[in-house]
């Protein structure tokens, strides 16, 4: 037999719903696989409000205890840091000598977009010989995400491995990554292939799942990492010749008749285009960009007898080229730095061995701290059922942003 329910009970059951919901939107959910939970407070001048995100209390020892913590990291003798810097993280580090001369969240696991393309060319350029070529099927192109970018590779024309290297390094194309990875014996190979490389080169924030970095829910790297990543190609002749490439010519297809047609590098520093004025003694990089992932950054130049390794995170103002105007600024920070700043750690991680007691964090795992909510009775219902969409993560189509493209231009 039912009880009636009196309106006061009602009413009640009605106020201690509404008090759980509204306590699930001011706590938010655990958010898996690296990404950090996100209190919902808003952001100072953020249009509707936006949730400010929040670094890991505890992260990576890797390369020196300091970059573990959250916040800038300085050590003596820095310059003052340039003003306004929004990036969620980022890395100033000596190439030559590995000192990272100063930090924001270093080992904040965050989407990398298209950065993680050098840990690709890390991976995949000394296996595929230069001259190599392959006769691209339908096949090759399966899988790639909604709203890649592309250089334009057209099925049933073969291409050589330069081209394809030119189409990654400069168009940021999947399409390229996808036919290259296939030539390495398949994706699943590739991206063990990759995750493997990434934990030899002391990467312990990076979590690999696709080969191009196209968002997929857990996939993640940090600044720390992807810096490490960039100094490992740098050893190579054929990564830096790449990566420092402007624009080129790529084989054309039926649109053009079979002539080749021109490419330039969507990374503007280097390029110069659409008002970004290019970086003096730029030796190049990666950028990226995705939804997820914001802008992402990763740059080297040279100057003075030193070349400095930058790499930038998510800038969390909504401004015209923002990722440009701090890389250059950080590059500049890091020219006057370098030799006079206490160095805050090392990108020589393997030697010392760093400490232990650290896990990177797993797929599906919360990297924060903070656990599931754990509400019980009629609220934690509410919440669990009303907080399902939020926990869902879903691929959409990239637009471009700060010259970035796709899916990790």
């Amino acid at each position: 037999m039912r009880l009636p329910i009196s309106p006061q009970a009602r009413r009640a059951l009605v106020a201690l719903t509404a008090t759980a919901v509204a306590a699930s939107v001011t706590a938010g959910p655990a958010v898996a696989s690296g990404h950090p939970a996100k209190p919902r407070t808003a952001t100072p001048g953020a249009p509707g409000g936006e949730a400010k995100k929040v670094p890991p209390a505890n992260m990576s020892p890797v390369g020196g205890a300091q970059l573990g913590k959250p916040g800038d990291q300085l050590g003596a003798g820095a310059p003052a840091l340039p003003p306004d810097l929004s990036a969620l993280s980022w890395v100033v580090a000596d190439a030559d000598t590995g000192q990272v001369l100063g930090a924001r969240n270093a080992h904040w696991p965050l989407p990398p977009a298209s950065t993680l393309k050098m840990l690709f060319a890390d991976t995949v350029l000394p296996v595929v010989p230069h001259d190599a070529s392959r006769k691209v099927s339908d096949e090759d192109l399966k899988g790639m995400g909604d709203g890649s970018s592309a250089v334009g590779i057209v099925p049933g024309q073969t291409y050589q491995a330069a081209d394809l290297w030119r189409g990654v390094f400069l168009r940021s194309g999947n399409d390229a990554v996808h036919v290259l990875a296939t030539m390495n014996g398949g994706v699943d190979k590739t991206v063990a292939d990759m995750q493997k490389k990434a934990e030899g080169l002391g990467a312990k924030d990076t979590h690999v799942l696709s080969p191009d970095g196209y968002d997929a829910p857990g996939q993640v790297s940090s600044a720390y990492d992807l810096t490490l990543f960039l100094r490992s190609g740098l050893k190579s002749k054929d990564f830096t010749e790449y990566c420092g490439t402007a624009s080129a010519e790529f084989p054309g297809g039926p649109n053009t008749k079979g002539k080749p047609f021109g490419i330039s590098n969507t990374n503007r520093l280097l390029s110069g285009l659409d008002g970004v004025a290019k970086y003096p003694g730029l030796i190049g990089g990666k950028n990226g960009y995705t939804t997820n992932a914001g802008n992402t950054l990763a740059e080297a130049a040279r100057r003075d007898g030193h070349t400095i390794l930058v790499t930038v995170m998510n800038p969390q103002e909504n401004k015209r080229d923002k990722v440009y105007t701090e890389m250059r600024q950080l590059l500049d920070w890091g020219f006057t730095a370098a030799g006079k700043a206490t160095p805050v750690g090392t990108l020589d991680p393997l030697a010392p061995k760093p400490a232990t007691g650290y896990q990177a964090p797993a797929a599906g795992s919360a990297d924060s701290g903070i656990g599931a909510l754990g509400w019980t009775g009629i609220g934690a219902a509410v919440v669990v059922a009303g907080g399902a969409g939020v926990l869902i993560l879903t691929r959409r189509k990239r637009h471009g942003a700060s010259g970035s493209g796709h899916s990790g231009a």
